[in-house]
């Protein structure tokens, strides 16, 4: 073939080549705009933050983003709004008519934020702070910060109308240096008189946040799936001594809870422990450990069945260890959570 009929082949296909680059030049997509805030098998986006007392707050910093395939080129003013029905929607769908279960919306006394985010020209994401004071929250509740991408007034942005994207279901999780899930494997539960009987076991016992220094679990079996939980949870407070104080919540006590006694009949008081010790394979990671020994309590289940009081005596120890990356400065990055609790703040 000649040369010149060869050129006159490739010359439409050079064109289309050049069109096909030009494309690509343009934008491909909608600027849509959206939170990072993906959602957990729980239907929500767990957050940890630092507890604080008194007027200190700690703010997490929501993401919000422009979506396309080229760089946001003007000001927008994103308007977020507080969703109260979506919440409800999850409920209904997940708890049905376990109304017990039900997530609850945060309420304002415990947090503070803007009610637009600025995204500037040249940028496709912008944070919009949220400021949490948790001081006296309950959380044998789970609370929620339903937001939402509100509509724009001028019709300068549309909101991203793919599921979960224009939602950010903020489970709010507040921690402090002795929380978490704790291993259980060496905690056991008795009936009352028949603690030579094998006992019954759990794998994981929850601490939550009461104050900076102290932290409530359920009893015995009890955890957060029970109609009935307020009822039996126990305060540990950790001392500077190293003793852990177990009294219960509920002024009343009405599960009757406590301290076991040894030989001498003296009440046992349980004890913790921190130690410290860098991974032998990844020399940057630190494993910070706490046990709590000699954990010695009894109590009475009155609610199981009706008018029977089932009594407990609760024994063993429970153990946390959390993963501290030291080449990341700041708390909510280094520590490594377990699934679920990945999006940390300090």
């Amino acid at each position: 073939m000649k040369l010149k009929n060869i050129l006159l082949y490739l010359l439409p296909i050079a064109g289309l080549c050049s069109s096909c680059n030009d494309e690509w030049e343009n934008e491909q997509f909608t600027h849509y705009i959206s939170f990072k805030a993906p959602i957990n098998s729980e239907g929500v986006s767990r957050i940890n933050v630092r507890y604080r007392s008194g007027d200190e707050k700690t703010t997490f910093q929501l993401p919000i983003i422009v979506s396309g395939s080229t760089t946001n080129d003007r000001n927008i003013t994103v308007h977020v709004g507080l969703d109260t029905d979506t919440l409800a929607v999850l409920n209904q769908e997940r708890f049905n008519n376990r109304t017990d279960l039900y997530y609850q919306v945060l309420p304002e006394k415990f947090y503070s934020r803007p009610e637009t985010a600025e995204i500037n020209a040249g940028q496709d994401v912008a944070l919009m702070p949220i400021d949490f004071s948790m001081e006296g929250i309950d959380l044998s509740d789970k609370w929620v910060l339903p937001l939402t991408i509100e509509e724009s007034p001028n019709g300068s942005y549309t909101p991203n109308y793919r599921k979960h994207y224009r939602k950010a279901l903020l489970r709010v999780m507040p921690f402090n240096d002795y929380s978490g899930n704790y291993s259980a494997v060496n905690y056991k539960t008795y009936l009352k008189g028949a603690e030579t009987d094998a006992p019954y076991v759990k794998n994981y016992v929850m601490m939550y946040v009461v104050d900076d220094e102290a932290l409530f679990f359920y009893a015995g079996l009890f955890d957060e799936t029970r109609q009935d939980r307020k009822g039996y949870r126990i305060k540990a407070k950790f001392n500077d001594n190293g003793m852990v104080t177990l009294s219960p919540v509920d002024p009343a006590n009405k599960m009757e809870f406590a301290l076991g006694k040894d030989d001498y009949n003296n009440e046992i008081t349980a004890s913790y422990s921190v130690t410290e010790s860098m991974d032998a394979i990844r020399p940057y990671l630190m494993h910070r450990t706490i046990i709590i020994n000699n954990i010695n309590y009894t109590f009475k289940d009155y609610t199981t069945i009706p008018g029977v009081a089932t009594e407990f005596h609760v024994m063993g120890s429970l153990t946390l260890e959390r993963q501290i990356n030291t080449q990341i400065p700041d708390e909510d990055q280094a520590i490594e959570w377990e699934e679920g609790e990945e999006r940390v703040i300090e």
